[in-house]
């Protein structure tokens, strides 16, 4: 299994190494959005390289979180474990597609 604390040190690393933005954490959100929108667009678009795209975006990810100072390896895992005991009713869109929204419990409000 891949150690997120690792790549989040070996992100840094590289753009501390590279001369890359370590500051303006604006930039950073930006920058993985648009990483994001590229691979939505090869994805529309039937084009190649959509992962690579998605590994940028995680890279991106991991370089914020480091900046930060987040554990985004421990925020997966918590984030994961709650969804799965998340409550979630279908319905569906004025569209026809199914939209699922989260019930509200004590538990998880």
């Amino acid at each position: 299994m891949v150690d997120l604390k690792k790549l989040q040190k070996e992100v840094m690393r590289n753009k501390l190494e590279k001369g890359f933005n370590t500051t303006d954490v604006a930039l950073e959100f930006c920058r993985a959005h648009e990483e994001l929108s590229e691979a939505f667009s090869k994805h529309n678009k039937n084009q190649l390289g959509v992962a690579e795209e998605f590994a940028d975006v995680a890279i991106f990810l991991l370089g914020i979180s480091e900046i930060l100072g987040y554990d985004l390896e421990e925020e997966l895992v918590r984030k994961i474990d709650i969804n799965k005991n998340r409550k979630y009713k279908k319905e569906k869109s004025p569209e026809g597609k199914d939209v699922f929204i989260r019930v509200r419990t004590p538990e998880d409000p």
